[in-house]
């Protein structure tokens, strides 16, 4: 789900950071990202979702101090791994980028962040391992965990909800336009053979929904059950609410996101916090806007560029949305 622009590829990750065969993390729209963020050194940034470090070497070679969240302690221990030259001036956390203001506290940062950085999403790594459930391309247990102190599995939910709830996560989550029968044929065949692994469950949404062009009639289940197994939304809503108190003036925080629900959530929060003045029917003249944080950068999304597609198919839904504290 990531990838470089290629006239920075060897850039980034000269130095022993190219680990051979590692696809773990490659950052999208790198080039982007670093020309917004504009890291140097004395710049200290936050990478809430480091993954395998992608976003966090480009911090770290144009000289800047990263702190690294992510929930997934694989990623971590990749992270840690593939950017040790930089141990220095990188610190990685284990805690999910809802908590970043907790996770500064718990390691003593006081300092206020020069940028901050969310790529929301799955990476190519959890993607591509079968044993992590997140594929309907690979059989492996139905999980889907980003962490696994989350209390609650995707087979869990699937054979334990009642119809009624499995068909609001889909039409939420998902916006499944079959929804409805989906979990009614879930419910009927968990009755008598539980849902284990990625293909039970994808067997039992075909049963219902054949597929009839190149997305696979499973893709919005499997999206509807990660969100929901990892509360993404609510995650997404609480770091943008809690960030903005640890940036300075002048820093920036850009945001990247895979799909329509979690980019409506990003710029509906940049707008409301972003304009100055704001107006209403039964009022004389508009008002100054007492919620503005920012100064919004990005009116409209960033896409990556052609080329990145091309490389990197799993990078076309993409889209970057960048602040600025004001």
């Amino acid at each position: 789900m990531r990838d470089l622009d290629s006239d920075i590829h060897l850039g980034v990750f000269s130095g022993g950071l190219n680990m051979p065969g590692s696809t773990y993390h490659v950052p999208v729209m790198a080039k982007q990202i670093k020309a917004y963020l504009q890291p140097g050194p004395g710049m200290l940034f936050l990478d809430g979702t480091a993954g395998g470090g992608g976003h966090s070497a480009l911090l770290l070679q144009a000289g800047a101090e990263v702190i690294g969240l992510d929930q997934d302690p694989q990623a971590l221990a990749e992270c840690r791994e593939r950017l040790k030259a930089f141990e220095s001036s990188a610190r990685f956390v284990e805690s999910n980028f809802r908590d970043a203001c907790e996770a500064l506290d718990n390691i003593g940062e006081e300092r206020l962040l020069n940028g901050a950085l969310l790529d929301i999403g799955v990476s190519s790594h959890q993607l591509d391992e079968a044993e992590r459930g997140f594929s309907l391309m690979r059989e492996g247990p139905l999980d889907m965990r980003m962490s696994p102190r989350a209390e609650q599995s995707a087979a869990d939910v699937v054979n334990t909800l009642p119809a009624a709830e499995l068909t609001r996560i889909f039409q939420q989550y998902g916006e499944e336009q079959n929804a409805r029968r989906i979990a009614a044929k879930i419910v009927e065949v968990r009755a008598t053979h539980p849902f284990k692994t990625t293909f039970d469950l994808v067997k039992a949404v075909e049963s219902v929904s054949p597929r009839r062009s190149a997305k696979h009639p499973a893709t919005k289940i499997f999206q509807a059950l990660r969100i929901h197994v990892n509360d993404e939304l609510d995650a997404l809503r609480h770091a943008l609410h809690a960030l903005p108190e640890r940036l300075a003036p002048g820093a920036r925080l850009a945001i990247i996101t895979f799909h329509s629900l979690e980019d409506r959530i990003v710029k509906v929060f940049f707008r409301e916090h972003s304009r100055e003045w704001i107006d209403r029917p039964e009022w004389p003249k508009p008002r100054r806007n007492p919620d503005r944080l920012f100064k919004l950068l990005t009116p409209h999304p960033i896409a990556p560029s052609e080329g990145e597609m091309q490389r990197n198919p799993r990078s076309r839904s993409a889209k970057l949305r960048v602040v600025e504290k004001i």
